[in-house]
């Protein structure tokens, strides 16, 4: 009996040391995305050969993939016969392009549908963010409830929405093709109704100005937004003999 149990002792050693071992890159099996290959989940997962299969963790190999992949869902599974690593991916899409200051500088990337950052990785560049026309200023990870508000409203409010800006104070503005910046204010609980309000005049607002584009549109306050509206051109010359002539002031009017 201890002959057999130092048998059975010594071969289960022997089978995890040595059977369950991924020798090389071909036993790991990577499925689902067109963007991240074989090699980036190695490298990613920073994986040398030969590597005991049942060192690794699968969900913290998890967890270091989705950080570092732009990839929206990953499932790892070790399986045994024969030894390999399944990881299997979701390609997370690049709606908008976005920049972000970190204390190196100023750094451009890409955010998803849920506003979380994707790093603008050269081998994924074209492939993730060549259609983005939506741009995203002062992106920060505190803003991401409220950048997720307004993504999920982009249809709503339209093919020209151009631009989300967030400033140092949090405040949020946004531009769109026809009606130039808007202002939204703070991230508050009147977030939800300013969108409302902003997307009511991204359809209506422009027809009713005959072709003249506001300098600005102030959401802060959504039940009585307030134009910005260009002064008037002068109909006539103004007189010489006048040296500092009055000129007309922007015209600041709530919309009704």
């Amino acid at each position: 009996m201890l002959v057999y149990a130092a048998l059975t002792t010594g071969l289960g050693f022997v089978l995890l040391r040595e059977g369950w071992t991924l020798q090389g890159p071909n036993q790991v099996e990577v499925s689902g995305s067109r963007l991240v290959s074989r090699e980036q989940v190695i490298e990613a997962a920073k994986m040398k050969f030969p590597q005991p299969l049942l060192t690794l963790q699968p969900r913290l190999l998890r967890n270091n993939l989705a950080d570092t992949l732009p990839v929206e869902q990953v499932r790892v599974t070790r399986l045994m016969l024969p030894p390999r690593l399944r990881v299997e991916l979701v390609d997370r899409e690049a709606i908008a392009r976005a920049q972000r200051r970190t204390p190196k500088g100023l750094e451009t990337g890409f955010v998803d549908r849920t506003g979380r950052w994707i790093h603008a990785d050269p081998r994924t560049r074209m492939r993730l963010g060549g259609e983005a026309s939506i741009r995203v200023v002062g992106w920060n990870e505190r803003h991401l409830p409220v950048l997720a508000k307004v993504l999920e409203a982009r249809e709503q409010i339209g093919p020209g929405l151009k631009e989300i800006r967030f400033e140092p104070d949090g405040s949020l503005w946004i531009t769109t093709r026809d009606l130039g910046p808007l202002r939204l204010g703070p991230a508050d609980s009147k977030l939800g109704r300013r969108l409302q309000v902003l997307i009511h005049l991204n359809r209506t607002l422009p027809g009713r100005l005959a072709g003249k584009r506001p300098t600005s549109i102030d959401l802060t306050d959504p039940e009585q937004p307030e134009l910005n509206l260009p002064s008037p051109t002068a109909t006539t010359a103004p007189d010489p003999s006048n040296r500092r002539p009055n000129l007309p002031a922007p015209t600041r009017r709530p919309y009704p």
